[in-house]
Order: C-alpha cells, then sequence, then structure tokens
C-alpha cells in the first residue's frame, strides 16, 4: 500500500502526532487500571508513525514493531529513543515480554478471524503475568457506518490534503472497503493525487471477545469518547 509505502513520508501531515495526546492518556491510565502492578514496559504491534508512541514514551519503555519498513523510519525520527522492530503482527516473535501490549487501528487490516487470532495469540505470548494487552479497533460490525472524512497539513515545504471513504460492499461478510483519495504538494509546485484501496476487517463484540478468552485472556471491553470499544485482555497466567 502506497500509504505506508513511498508515501510515508507524508505522514506527519496526513496524521500529526500532536493530535494523538488525549488518546495516549487514556490508553496509558487502562494500562495502569488493569495491569496487575505499575506497568513499565509496553510493546506495540502496528505503531505504525509512532503517533501514540511520542506521547507514550514519556511514561512507559516503548518496543515498536510494524510491517512497514518505512513507516518505522519515519517513528525513528519521532521516537528516537525508543525500540524500532520490523515485523508482522501476526508472526512476530521477540525474546521478551512486556508489561502491555497495545494494537491500536492497524488491527482494521485482520481481514479474517484466522488473521486476527494471530495477532491475539501474538499479543498473549508477549504479554506478561499480570499484564494487560489493549485492542482498539475503529469499529465492530455492530457500530459500522459509511462515512467519510477530510483533512490533511501543512509544514514549511510541503502540503498534504486527503479524502476517506469507508463503505461495505457486502454486509454478509466480515470485510468493508476504505477509499482514500491523497493530494500532496511540494512547496509551491504541481499538485499529486494518489488514489487506493484498502480492504478492512469487520468482526462483531461477541466474535472479538471468544477469540480473545480463547487465547487465554480476561475480557473487559470499555467504550471511549471517540465512539470505539476498546478490548482489554488480562493475562493472568
Amino acid at each position: 500500500m502506497r500509504l505506508y509505502g513511498d508515501l510515508a513520508k507524508w505522514w506527519p501531515l496526513l496524521s500529526p502526532p500532536e493530535d494523538y495526546a488525549e488518546e495516549a492518556e487514556f490508553f496509558l491510565n487502562l494500562f495502569r487500571q488493569y495491569s496487575t502492578h505499575p506497568p513499565r514496559s509496553l510493546l506495540e504491534l502496528g505503531s505504525g508513525g509512532g503517533n501514540t508512541a511520542s506521547h507514550l514514551k514519556h511514561d512507559i519503555d516503548l518496543t515498536l514493531s510494524d510491517l512497514s519498513p518505512e513507516m518505522l523510519e519515519i517513528s525513528r525520527k519521532l521516537n528516537p529513543e525508543c525500540a524500532h522492530v520490523e515485523g508482522d503482527m501476526r508472526a512476530i516473535q521477540l525474546d521478551r515480554t512486556f508489561d502491555g501490549v497495545f494494537v491500536h487501528d492497524a488491527v482494521m487490516y485482520m481481514t479474517s478471524l484466522t488473521d486476527l487470532t494471530a495477532v491475539v495469540t501474538t499479543a498473549f505470548f508477549h504479554c506478561a503475568p499480570g499484564g494487560v494487552a489493549i485492542f482498539s479497533p475503529d469499529c465492530t460490525r455492530e457500530s459500522f457506518k459509511t462515512e467519510s472524512q477530510h483533512g490533511g497539513s501543512d509544514n514549511a515545504e510541503r502540503s498534504l490534503r486527503y479524502l476517506e471513504w469507508s463503505w461495505d460492499p457486502d454486509p454478509t461478510d466480515c470485510t468493508f472497503i476504505t477509499d482514500y483519495t491523497v493530494v500532496t504538494r511540494e512547496g509551491h509546485g504541481e499538485t499529486r493525487v494518489s488514489q487506493e484501496r484498502h480492504e478492512m476487517g469487520l468482526f462483531s463484540r461477541t466474535e472479538w471477545t471468544d477469540v480473545l478468552t480463547k487465547a487465554g485472556f480476561r475480557v473487559t471491553v470499555v467504550p471511549d469518547k471517540w465512539h470505539r470499544l476498546n478490548f482489554i485482555g488480562c493475562r493472568i497466567a
């Protein structure tokens, strides 16, 4: 996907790190509330450009993992003090466990229950006893709705605007479509338009809970002000 490949250098204009401060504080409080001890280490699977991490890193030791080397490079510039590891969240295996495992909206790219189960298994493998794994999908099957949003920003050298349109061509399956149009401009030069389609996974609250429970987590579901359900898996042993 170009958005996480050759267009990754534009990510800070598409999704500015400063927009994630409140959300990061919310997640940090969840880790503190549901862990049996103060969390000191955290693995983020699908960390992308490191926007959430840029706020969490002041309170917890972070290891950031992503499938895209281009996105990891963006994150390294933003979070040079954090460890970065390239890997697929469905299969990565590190040689340690963490007090917390965090999976944000990158989990939306899991388009089958097999994929989702693999990610949850990865999280359980890396979560220390007494620790917590938090999964925060953009939506569940019950909350999905067709919608569009737009945005973008500028810096001294570049400008970006985007349109994001999510819709479901087949409500009977477990996926939906998000179409992106991204318009970029270097300085006062000509604009360039990029378009691509992303297939996203869509699972019910029950499916989410069942997958986490079968992996070995004790599950709590916490709604938030951003109209999401956050699935919290506590590892007892």
